[in-house]
């Protein structure tokens, strides 16, 4: 894990309260791919993220900008939506249109609103008070649909047809009935206390009552809700709860729910830091609970343990893992190429592993926890070899792949371990389980420490030669890569630069830390102070703390009985932490020596306005060990010369050492003393000819190193004095007053000692060279981040070598901690220089193809899709292929790069790839493309087909329905290519035998009683609900409708029962719906239509004019009261086509399937598919459902002609390759010796819709050759990430 980027959210100028951010969501928007409509670099971006305060804001940010201004636009500031003021409770993006989406925000208690995202215009508003909303979900089986749940149980059921006006969306309110009884008393509390008035959203109303929903990702209209000791399972479209399940005692609240995507099981996170996971009983829609583990670890955490604010589950994850499950054929070479020899962990026997899922869960006190969910099933035998797939092994348990763990000796010689030693000590535990039930574990696998409070000191070490271990003794203490943070809660946060994260955490302060500086390298002093009450007689009670980092040790000094009359100022450390200036607000200065036992040595008192201690002065290149009398900003690993030490007494203090400081008074007056030893004298520095007295105030900033002082004031004036010869200079940056001024390291070699980073009072800050003419002109300014102010910097001294960049730690007002670096041409003399200044945090590789930019992107995808070979990926581990030989990491890919490529596609240009390989070359020798287990992933389904390849490409951009429609095509084309062999087969023997079959078959469904036995195996190869939702085939209809039954036959209500007897009539089973309306009671208004369905469905006499009488009887039913038991009667008579043509009026589109599927064949079915794919299509706007459903029916040419219209050239040339490839295979198979098999290649010679001399083929390969070549050219004129 690692930290890509962090946001300013600017404050709103009405209000005085800062951003507090209350809700993000990504959108679900999928990579723009065609770059000939549209420029990817400015259009609407893929990436965005929605955030919602508690101003009632909600921002639109794109995470890989250099600022928070969306869209590529020139402004600063983050783009705001319409709001209402009202502090935002949850939001969620909708689907509008093809690729158009809009924001669903609950806002105040009861106000649902909805924006148009270009704009940010509301068009939609919604209020249900007295009800308080709770939280708003997305339906993933239709996206135009949301539900909105309140705290009382209310619910909205909401679909958007456009995003122009209030009539485009429509509502439907719902009651999910619940105990109110402790809401109920919270409403009082609140209305007697006053409490935070009535247009506070929940959260803030009722902070420990949380009410959430969440759609099932495996069933279509199945709701999860949580209150907050209950889990109640809805049914849309019963509109009935079907089932509760309560909470031990002894178990916390529950604080949000989250179904598993692979697997038909629900995790709910609890307000005590716990996790359950709930598993749904065989045949019913009850939910038991069968884990409840602990999401904070008891070791290394402090008491009271840390709050977990939220848990969420990866999707991106699931979906690369449900691809490569289904395109596993479980051979041994699918494992061997997910082991990894360098971990033997990796050699445990997995092959009861049924799926993996990657939680994430965030902790207040500032911590990212990764845990790894692992399902097991019961021990393998035949019966159900095949219905449990292997599942490829997971990066997050290689504990060595979190990235959170520094490889610095320096680092582990000075930061305590009980952070890594939680991470690299998996917390496994298996709930108890029989031989036949799941067994759920779960495992830490990483952790990412972050700043948990807003940050008030920036601290970095810059020790000398002269500065001692903490220990003590004469061993010198080098530079280390550490920098340390006070909070305002009182902590102190170490970060590793290396690592870039917060290595170790100290809890010193109860309030806010005011001063932070190093004593060395390994010890830390801080303070903070409180100020008394008029009872307690006022004054001040300052805390001085000294930390030692190695032992975690905090020791208090300068302990007062009583208040003082100032509080500390500031804090001044001597480079080898051997002296402390305290600097007080209106009284003396105190000098002390901080040995084992601080002692003071004396008190100045002097009007002093600033303090700075000597910088280690430059080492000169060509003095020998032995020589050295001057301190080196950083030494080489492993220095240790002794010769700059003196005798140490038995105290610890060194009597024969001195440093100076240099110093300015109110009245504008400069001085150097020297503390030498335990006396302090002046160091009578040579005064330069003209006054250094300025007329515009006092000395506001200075810095000091041997042998220069430089001072800036408020007038932007800065000033600099060579202590040694008298020389004097001075220039005005015509800027705001200056806070900071601090000279960059040095290192033999370096062209300039006077470079110098100047803070200003507006918080912006700028780099000038001192040593150069002009230093005003070839300054360089600090343009990067222009919604951060910038609190406090400093230089990072760890530069070894004179080209080594120069590194500058920044804080921000908005808590975030920056590694800036700053690269300045090398030229001889003292020209005009020119720079740059990036941030350089990466100390891996990211490897996440999401963020490269969109050209770039596209690069990446359209090789996937080509096929690479896994050496090019520069990984930093051997790959096996299928043919177990060893792939080596390729250092260079200067040769051929067409080697590397394993299929050429045959439409387009076939040189694009070899240009694109180049493009990606950046980013191949960083080795941040695909980590390992991805390049791993990517071998096995490498040689599976190019449909296998697309399906891997989506999935790795998290494009979840393309990757799923790639796996669902082959299955489609040829269940299409079977159902023409059968048609040519039909026309030479054409009997009826077929339809004899057919009605045994039928007969066998109708009389089949009791539950569903729905096959285990046919379950996990369709694990995922969106890849259930591709389903075509009659047999997978049918058994999703047969097993939804049995979960509504507790519902005897008359709206149950009707609907009820409509799945019964869909799947066939006609008697057990006859023998439902026959039980209807007489005084029910819905006796009289039973009955009458009762006696059709039952009658077998006079079919003919049965047949007539039944469809003016249905027509008028239909007209009448506008119910389905029209379609029932049709049934009756055998009319399947024209009642489904009814359902699907009525909107019925699945039941329509349904009952196709059960009674309908060849070009029946196929009709009922065809419509069914437009309206998918055109009304719910998923093309990938569409595509599936127009090659099912037949229509590739409808298919092809999706694509265009969805403007995306490079799919509709890959669909091509994919059918081509599919086709060829499935002729290939045919044995020509049987005739019935020759007949069917002579008619299927060529894939009807896709022959190459088709128009509209012909259309598709140019403008993917269009397509290629703007791509190339988007490529080449943009900038990598890396730079």
């Amino acid at each position: 894990m690692q930290l890509i980027s962090v946001h300013p959210i600017p404050p709103p100028q009405t209000s005085s309260l800062s951003p507090y951010i209350t809700s993000v969501r990504w959108s679900p928007s999928s990579l723009r791919l065609d770059p000939l409509s549209h420029d990817p670099t400015s259009s609407h971006s893929h990436l965005l993220l929605a955030a919602g305060d508690r101003q009632g804001r909600i921002c639109l940010l794109d995470p890989r900008g250099n600022s928070t201004s969306p869209r590529g636009s020139s402004s600063n500031s983050v783009m705001f939506l319409e709001s209402d003021k009202l502090g935002v409770q949850d939001i969620c993006w909708i689907k509008c249109g093809y690729e158009r989406w809009i924001i669903g925000a609950i806002s105040g208690p009861s106000l649902l609103s909805l924006y148009e995202t270009s704009t940010g215009r509301c068009f939609f508003k919604y209020d249900v008070a007295p009800e308080v909303f709770g939280s708003i979900a997305r339906d993933p089986f239709d996206e135009r649909c949301f539900v909105v749940v309140g705290l009382k149980g209310v619910l909205l059921s909401v679909k958007v047809h456009g995003d122009k006006s209030e009539n485009d969306v429509v509502v439907k309110e719902m009651v999910v009935l619940t105990d109110l009884a402790e809401l109920s008393k919270m409403e009082r509390d609140v209305a007697n206390g006053g409490g935070v008035g009535n247009v506070a959203p929940a959260m803030a109303m009722f902070p420990g009552y949380v009410v959430k929903v969440a759609f099932s990702p495996h069933w279509r209209n199945i709701l999860y809700v949580t209150f907050p000791r209950e889990l109640v399972v809805f049914d849309l479209q019963y509109k009935k709860v079907l089932s509760r399940g309560v909470l031990p005692r002894g178990c916390g609240k529950f604080m949000d729910v989250m179904p598993d995507p692979s697997l038909e099981v629900v995790y709910c996170s609890h307000f005590d830091g716990r996790l359950s996971a709930w598993r749904r009983k065989e045949g019913e829609q009850v939910h038991v609970m069968c884990m409840m583990e602990e999401l904070m670890p008891s070791l290394g955490t402090p008491v009271p343990s840390p709050s977990v604010l939220a848990v969420v589950i990866s999707r991106s994850d699931s979906t690369l893992q449900n691809v490569r499950k289904h395109l596993s054929d479980g051979s041994s070479s699918d494992t061997e190429v997910n082991l990894d020899f360098d971990n033997p962990f990796d050699f445990r026997d997995d092959t009861n592993v049924i799926s993996k899922t990657h939680l994430l869960s965030i902790s207040d006190d500032g911590k990212i926890w990764n845990w790894l969910l692992t399902a097991e099933g019961p021990s393998k035998d035949a019966s159900d070899a095949g219905a449990v797939a292997e599942i490829s092994k997971d990066p997050a348990s290689d504990i060595n792949a979190d990235g959170v763990d520094s490889s610095h000796d320096s680092v582990k010689d000075v930061i305590k371990q009980s952070d890594n030693e939680i991470m690299r000590k998996s917390r496994s535990s298996a709930s108890k389980r029989s031989k036949d039930e799941l067994s759920l574990q779960i495992s830490l696998v990483g952790q990412l420490h972050l700043i948990s409070s807003a940050v008030t000191m920036l601290a970095v070490p810059s020790p000398s030669l002269t500065a001692t271990m903490a220990g003590g003794g004469n061993h010198p203490a080098v530079a280390v890569p550490l920098v340390a943070l006070g909070t305002q809660s009182g902590s102190v946060e170490i970060v590793d630069v290396s690592a870039n994260a917060v290595a170790a955490s100290f809890a010193i302060h109860d309030s806010v830390v005011r001063g932070l500086r190093w004593l060395g390298n390994s010890r830390l002093v801080s303070f903070s102070y409180n100020e008394g009450n008029e009872k307690s007689g006022g004054g001040y009670t300052n805390r001085l703390v000294v930390t030692n980092l190695r032992t975690g040790l905090n020791r208090t000094f300068r302990v007062l009985q009583k208040p003082e009359r100032t509080p500390i100022r500031a804090l001044r450390t001597s480079s080898s932490g051997r002296y402390l200036l305290i600097m007080f607000r209106d009284a003396p200065v105190e000098v002390w020596a901080m040995t084992k036992t601080p002692i003071m040595l004396r008190s100045l008192a002097l009007p002093f306005t600033v303090l700075e201690w000597t910088l280690p002065t430059v080492p000169r290149p060509m003095q020998t060990g032995a020589s050295k009398k001057s301190d080196a900003s950083v030494p080489p690993d492993g220095m240790a010369s002794q010769t700059d030490s003196k005798a140490v007494s038995p105290d610890g203090a060194q009597e024969e050492f001195s440093e100076s400081f240099a110093f300015a008074l109110a009245n504008g007056a400069l001085g150097v003393f020297e503390v030498h030893g335990r006396r302090i004298r002046d160091f009578k520095p040579k005064w330069p000819a003209s006054s250094l007295v300025s007329s515009d105030g006092p000395v506001r900033a200075m810095a000091y190193r041997l042998p220069h002082v430089v001072m800036g004031d408020r007038s932007g004036n800065i000033r600099w004095w060579d202590v040694t010869s008298g020389q004097s200079s001075s220039f005005n940056t015509h800027r705001e007053g200056i806070r900071r001024i601090k000279f960059s390291p040095v290192v033999p070699g370096d062209r300039s000692r006077g470079r110098i980073a100047v803070l200003f009072n507006d918080n912006t800050f700028s780099v000038f060279d001192l040593d150069s003419p002009d230093p005003l002109a070839n300054s360089l300014l600090q343009p990067q981040f222009p919604g951060t102010l910038v609190l406090e910097l400093d230089w990072l001294p760890v530069r070894t070598d004179k080209n080594d960049p120069l590194v500058l730690c920044i804080t921000g007002a908005d808590s975030s901690f920056r590694l800036v670096e700053v690269n300045i041409d090398k030229r001889a003399g003292y020209g005009a220089q020119s720079g740059s200044i990036k941030e350089r945090f990466r100390p891996m590789p990211l490897c996440s193809p999401i963020l490269l930019p969109t050209p770039h992107a596209l690069a990446l995808r359209l090789i996937l899709q080509c096929g690479v070979k896994p050496s090019w990926f520069n990984t930093y581990s051997s790959i096996i292929n299928k043919e177990n030989s060893q792939l080596s990491k390729s250092a260079s890919s200067s040769g051929d790069l067409r080697s590397y490529l394993i299929d050429i596609p045959t439409i387009g240009d076939s040189v694009v790839p070899e240009l694109l390989l180049k493009v990606l070359e950046p980013y191949q020798r960083e080795g941040s493309i695909l980590d390992d287990e991805r390049v791993r992933q990517y071998a096995t389904i490498l040689n599976k087909g190019s449909a296998a390849r697309f399906s891997f490409a989506a999935a790795i951009f998290g494009e979840t329905s393309e990757a799923y429609f790639w796996l669902q095509l082959p299955r489609a084309l040829k269940h299409l290519m079977n159902n023409l062999a059968n048609k040519s087969l039909q026309k030479v023997s054409e009997t009826s035998s077929s339809s004899e079959t057919d009605d045994a078959s039928l007969l066998s469904r109708i009389s089949s009683k009791g539950k569903s036995a729905t096959s285990s195996s046919r379950r996990n190869t369709v694990s995922d609900g969106e890849l259930r939702l591709m389903a075509f085939e009659q047999e997978e209809l049918w058994e999703s409708a047969n097993e939804r039954i049995p979960w509504h036959e507790r519902l005897d209500d008359d709206e149950a029962i009707q609907n009820r007897v409509h799945e019964l009539v869909s799947i066939g089973n006609l008697e057990a719906a006859v023998s439902l309306m026959l039980s209807t009671p007489p005084e029910s208004p819905y006796f009289y239509p039973n009955a009458l369905r009762a006696v059709a469905l039952s009658s077998a006499v006079s079919r003919s004019l049965n047949e007539l009488a039944v469809k003016v009887v249905a027509a008028n039913m239909v007209e009448t009261d506008r119910s389905l038991s029209g379609t029932h009667l049709l049934c009756a008579v055998g009319r399947y086509q024209e009642a489904c043509s009814q359902l699907q009026d009525a909107g019925c589109w699945t039941d329509a399937a349904t009952l196709a599927a059960t009674h309908l064949k060849g070009t029946d079915y196929a009709r009922v598919l065809h419509r069914w794919a437009e309206h998918v299509f055109h009304a719910e706007h998923n093309i990938w459902r569409a595509l599936v459903l127009y090659i099912a029916a037949g229509s590739l040419q409808d298919a092809l002609a999706a694509l265009r219209e969805a403007q995306q050239p490079d799919t509709a040339a890959m669909f091509i390759i994919a059918c081509r490839e599919i086709h060829s295979e499935y002729i290939e198979n045919l044995d020509p010796n049987k005739e019935s098999d020759s007949l069917i290649k002579e008619k299927l010679l060529v894939l009807p819709g896709l022959n190459p001399e088709n128009e509209d083929v012909k259309a598709v390969g140019e403008l993917y050759g269009q397509f290629q070549q703007k791509l190339v050219h988007l490529c080449m004129d943009s900038q990598t990430f890396l730079d």
